[in-house]
């Protein structure tokens, strides 16, 4: 059985106002806790373009799947990494959560940040299966953007019947709006497939202080092609440093037979 571990991971921006939270400060425990989890696919969020290079540098058994992408300042970009020697990329690509796609960092419905899905394919070594895996980060600010920004997912998820995982900061809890239209359209919560507890050991944003306080927001959703085997949510720091103010959550998967 071919395991894929998949982890979304909020690594937040680096931002002046973090002062000694800065992710200068943050980078190694970032890269470390990566290395130390060795997912086979990651999905990270709040990412900008000097954080994504730092990461390349850091984490050399990774490919970043960044192909057309439009680099600028301005933009936090969700991005997937899989690890070079488990899965092979056979196309990715990337749209804004808007009623303009493919205009560079548009916005609509009061969002407010520009949102974007990261998506690419990959086949597993020795797998000829092809699945998709996405990741994506929805408003922070406006129900009416999340559920637009999760319905332009659902109907760019409906265009296939491949496996696929999406990954991602959805800004809502589980009992949101959000998270029923995306298990309406055929995707499992991870977390709840293991039967894991809403309580607060679910909690996933805690402010760098490890005290989480805002709600299980991160989900890892898959298709039923797949089996989920186990989770976690890692809350581990390094020297007494948070590699961010989210969480890192992963879960192993396999594809069932037949798929």
């Amino acid at each position: 059985m071919k395991i894929i571990r998949a982890m979304t991971f909020n690594i937040r921006f680096d931002n002046p106002a973090d002062g000694e939270k800065r992710w200068e400060n943050r980078k190694k425990a970032t890269s470390y806790i990566i290395k130390k989890y060795h997912p086979t696919i990651v999905g990270i969020q709040e990412a900008t373009w000097r954080q994504i290079r730092d990461l390349k540098d850091m984490l050399p058994d990774y490919t970043f799947c960044t192909k057309g992408r439009v680099w600028d300042d301005t933009c936090q970009y969700p991005t997937l990494i899989f690890k070079t020697e488990e899965l092979r990329s056979l196309d990715n690509s990337e749209f804004w959560l808007s009623s303009t796609p493919s205009v560079h960092r548009s916005k609509d419905w009061g969002s407010a940040f520009p949102r974007m899905l990261s998506f690419a394919k990959f086949t597993m070594k020795e797998i000829e299966t092809p699945l998709i895996a996405a990741v994506t980060h929805l408003d922070n600010k406006s129900p009416k953007a999340r559920r637009k920004q999760a319905e332009l997912i659902v109907n760019w998820h409906n265009e296939n019947d491949l496996p696929s995982i999406l990954m991602g900061d959805f800004n809502e809890t589980p009992e949101g709006e959000v998270h029923s239209l995306f298990t309406s359209a055929s995707f499992v919560d991870t977390w709840k497939e293991l039967g894991f507890p809403e309580d607060e050991t679910s909690l996933t944003h805690h402010d760098f202080n490890g005290n989480p306080d805002k709600g299980r927001l991160d989900w890892i959703l898959v298709t039923s092609h797949f089996m989920v085997l186990n989770g976690e949510i890692v809350k581990d720091s390094v020297d007494d440093i948070y590699p961010s103010d989210h969480f890192p959550y992963y879960v192993d998967l396999a594809l069932k037979e037949g798929v």
